[in-house]
C-alpha cells in the first residue's frame, strides 16, 4: 500500500470544512439557538439554512482527522505519533484555554450576567479570575472556568488518536479488504449514528465534557475510526465508491435536509408524535452521512490535481480554527453599538473574521514559539517526504494506488427531548465546552 503520495483533496476538503466554520458560527449570533453572546434581534429565519450544515459538519472533520492520524501512525510508529499529537494538539489547546477562549467567557458574562464580572467588571480582572478557575452561575446555567469552548475539537481528537495508534501498533493480524458494493458504503456507516441517535442521545446528550459526552464519543469515534480504516485495506473501498455515488449522495444529502428543515418548522411548537421523533433521529443520521460522503465524493472529483494555493490554504485552516471564534465574538461586540442592519452586520463580521484571521496567521508563522501554540507548522518534519507534509494539526495522505484520487449542551438537549419540538436539533450550541451557558 502507498503511504506516501499525496491526496490533493484532501486539502480541498479540509479547507472547506474549517471555511464553514466562520460563517456557521456568526450565523449563530442571530438565531434563537444558544450561543455566548447573542444579537439583540434574533432571525430564526436562518435556522432552516444552519441545520444544512450543522449536523454533519464537525462529523467530516473526525472523518478526515482518522484519515490522516492513520498515515501519522503507519510512518512514525506508536511513540512518535503520541509525541507529535500531543505537541500539535494539546499545546494549541492549553495556549487557547488560556489565551484565544477567555474573550469569549468575559463577553457571555458582561452580556448575560454582569453583576458576576470580577473587580471594576473590566477585562483584565476577569482575565486574572478565569485562569485561577471558578463558577460563573445565572439560575441553572453555569460556567466553569477555565473552559475549551470551539477547541472541543482538538480535546477529543488527541484521545482518538493516541488510542488508534495504540490498537494500530497492537494490531497483529492482516486486514482483509471488505469487498462491498457501493450501496453498502452509502448505507451501512448510517447504522452506527442512527443506534448512536436512537438509544444514546435521548440519556446521554451532548454535553462537550470529555468525561461525560458518550453520544459524541459514539458518532465521531465512529467516524474518526472509519476514516482510519480507509487508510488500509479494510476500508479502502470506501473513496472511490463515493466518487462514483456522488449526484445520488448529493441528492440524498439535500432532500433530507428539506424534510428535517420542515419538521423542525412544523414542530416549533407542538410535540411530534412518538414514531415520527424517532424517524427524524434516524433521518438525522442518515443525512449527516449523506452529507459528509457527498463532501468526501464530489471533493476527489473538484480537486483532482496539485494547488499551491489550495496547499497553502489547507496549512492556514488550522490557526483560522483556534482564532475564528474569539475573533467573531469581539467583533459582534464593536459593531453592536452602530445599530447595523442584521445582514450588513453578518456580512461584515464574516468577511472581517476572515480578514483579521489571516493577517494574524501571516504574522504568527513568522515567530516559532507562536506559530507552534497556534497550530501553524512551519516546516515539513525531519524524516516525513516531502510529498507527505503535516499540516498544522492534521497530515495529507495517501491511499491505495486503485483509488480514483451542533451539539447542544447537556442542560439544553435534556430540556429540548422534553420541549414541543421533540428533538432540537443537535448544534444548538456547537461551540461550548464543558459548560451549559449563562
Amino acid at each position: 500500500m502507498n503511504t506516501t503520495a499525496r491526496l490533493p483533496f484532501l486539502d480541498g476538503l479540509r479547507t472547506a470544512a474549517f471555511a464553514l466554520l466562520i460563517p456557521y458560527h456568526v450565523g449563530m449570533y442571530y438565531v434563537s439557538w444558544d450561543w455566548h453572546v447573542k444579537s439583540a434581534a434574533p432571525h430564526p429565519g436562518l435556522e432552516p439554512f444552519m441545520l444544512l450544515t450543522a449536523p454533519w459538519r464537525l462529523g467530516l472533520l473526525f472523518l478526515v482527522a482518522g484519515v490522516a492520524c492513520q498515515g501519522l501512525s503507519a510512518r512514525r510508529g506508536l511513540l512518535a505519533t503520541w509525541r507529535d499529537r500531543t505537541l500539535r494538539l494539546l499545546l494549541p489547546l492549553l495556549f487557547g484555554m488560556a489565551v484565544i477562549v477567555p474573550p469569549q467567557a468575559f463577553f457571555e458574562v458582561l452580556t448575560k450576567a454582569p453583576q458576576l464580572l470580577p473587580g471594576d467588571g473590566g477585562y483584565l480582572d476577569f482575565w486574572w479570575a478565569y485562569l485561577h478557575g471558578g463558577r460563573y452561575c445565572r439560575g441553572q446555567d453555569c460556567m466553569d472556568v477555565p473552559t475549551w469552548n470551539h477547541l472541543w475539537f482538538l480535546a477529543y481528537l488527541w484521545p482518538y488518536t493516541l488510542l488508534g495508534a495504540l490498537v494500530a501498533a497492537a494490531w497483529r493480524w492482516p486486514l482483509r479488504a471488505l469487498r462491498l458494493p457501493d450501496w453498502a458504503w452509502l448505507l451501512l456507516p448510517i447504522v452506527p449514528l442512527a443506534l448512536a441517535r436512537w438509544f444514546v442521545f435521548p440519556h446521554h446528550p451532548s454535553t462537550h465534557n470529555l468525561v461525560h459526552d458518550l453520544y459524541n464519543h459514539v458518532q465521531y469515534g465512529a467516524l474518526f475510526a472509519l476514516g482510519w480504516a480507509s487508510r488500509t485495506p479494510l476500508a479502502a473501498g470506501l473513496w472511490p465508491a463515493l466518487q462514483r455515488a456522488r449526484w445520488p449522495l448529493l441528492g440524498a444529502a439535500l432532500a433530507s435536509w428539506a424534510l428535517l428543515a420542515a419538521y423542525f418548522s412544523h414542530y416549533a411548537d407542538q410535540p411530534p408524535p412518538p414514531a415520527l421523533l424517532q424517524a427524524q433521529r434516524g433521518l438525522w443520521a442518515a443525512f449527516s452521512w449523506w452529507a459528509i460522503a457527498a463532501a468526501c465524493g464530489w471533493a476527489q472529483q473538484l480537486f483532482r490535481t496539485e494547488s499551491p494555493r489550495l496547499r497553502a490554504a489547507s496549512a492556514a485552516v488550522f490557526c483560522f480554527y483556534i482564532l475564528h471564534q474569539s475573533v467573531i465574538v469581539v467583533l459582534t461586540q464593536v459593531l453592536k453599538p452602530l445599530g447595523l442592519p442584521w445582514g450588513l452586520e453578518a456580512l461584515l463580521v464574516v468577511a472581517a473574521t476572515f480578514a483579521v484571521c489571516a493577517l494574524a496567521y501571516v504574522l504568527l508563522r513568522r515567530v516559532p514559539v507562536l506559530a507552534l501554540l497556534t497550530g501553524i507548522q512551519r516546516t515539513p518534519r525531519s524524516g516525513v517526504p516531502s510529498a507527505a507534509r503535516t499540516m498544522g494539526q492534521f497530515t495529507t495522505i495517501s491511499l491505495t494506488s486503485s483509488l480514483s484520487s451542533p451539539a447542544a449542551s447537556a442542560a439544553s438537549n435534556a430540556s429540548s427531548e422534553r420541549s414541543s419540538r421533540g428533538d432540537a436539533p443537535l448544534t444548538q450550541r456547537t461551540s461550548t465546552s464543558r459548560h451549559s451557558g449563562l
